[in-house]
């Protein structure tokens, strides 16, 4: 029996959904009772196990604060790489998914408090530092 993998557009739409609903403190179940839906359908709709239709994303999209182009920014175009080229698509993608963890979203809540760049720089060092990576990603 063959799994159906979920379309990368649609992954991509159901994370963006993911990552707002949890910037706003929303679950799942409350999003899933202005949507007139289940949380389980909320949270296949978040998977990409199940498509969200048009209509149902301008619904989200108002309940959620947001135009219906924020759920597709950074989403991968299908288009193949030049050979030996390099794309933004994964980084975006993967910030995307690291943003709708509650670790990720918790962390970029507490960095956005710091005021004193100098501080949010030394931050930004230490957190390199303890992943070992040398370069600062700038």
């Amino acid at each position: 029996m063959i799994k159906k993998v979920p379309n990368p557009i649609d992954k991509h739409v159901g994370s963006r959904v993911r990552m707002r609903r949890m910037m706003l403190g929303m679950s799942q179940e409350k999003l899933g009772e202005r949507l007139g839906l289940t949380f389980q359908q909320v949270q296949k709709y978040e998977k990409g196990t199940n498509r969200i239709g048009a209509s149902r994303l301008q619904q989200i999209s108002s309940i959620l604060s947001v135009p219906v182009a924020f759920f597709f920014e950074g989403a991968p175009t299908g288009e193949p790489l030049p050979e030996g080229g390099f794309s933004d698509v994964g980084h975006a993608s993967y910030v995307a998914d690291f943003l709708s963890t509650s670790e990720g979203l918790a962390l970029n809540r507490a960095f956005i408090r710091i005021k004193d760049p100098k501080v949010r720089r030394k931050v930004v060092d230490l957190v390199s530092a303890i992943a070992g990576d040398d370069s600062d990603g700038l």
